[in-house]
């Protein structure tokens, strides 16, 4: 099977959130319809990451050709302690093997890189030229990902 993988990356707060959100859900029912089957990778981080969940779980609702992953660059107490509610909102929460056993100040840099690798497309809502999700998303651009700023 064809799977066609997706990863979203942002700034922690967004401006224009319903515009932000209209664009985005185009964007994702695009992606559905014009593939076989598609793997959202996701992370959960700020604004733009929740919102994409979001997204992804009303668009994709109906459909059987899609898969989301949470993947956190560690164990973070939060899924520890709340396994069941993470694994009801995503088909499978995976820990980036490449970025568990790193510093925590460099381990979220790592999982993101580690992530764009995984991408055929890489997803942004980047509106400033600073921050980790820019930092991915120049990444991005290196590795010559096709890349859609939101």
């Amino acid at each position: 099977m064809n799977v066609y993988t997706v990863s979203f990356f942002g700034h922690r707060e967004i401006d224009n959130f319903d515009e932000i959100e209209k664009r985005l859900t185009a964007v994702v029912r695009d992606i559905i319809k014009n593939n076989c089957y598609v793997k959202f990778l996701l992370g959960r981080y700020g604004e733009f990451d929740w919102l994409a969940s979001s997204v992804i779980s009303r668009v994709t609702h109906g459909y059987n050709n899609s898969y989301t992953v949470l993947v956190l660059p560690y164990m973070r107490a939060s899924y520890r302690d709340h396994k069941k509610n993470f694994e009801y909102c995503y088909n499978e929460v995976e820990i980036c093997e490449k970025s568990s056993s790193a510093h925590y100040k460099s381990a979220i840099q790592i999982c993101n890189r580690n992530i764009v690798d995984r991408s055929d497309l890489v997803v942004c809502c980047i509106r400033h030229n600073s921050g980790g999700a820019y930092k991915t998303v120049q990444y991005a651009v290196k590795q010559n990902k096709k890349i859609i700023n939101i």
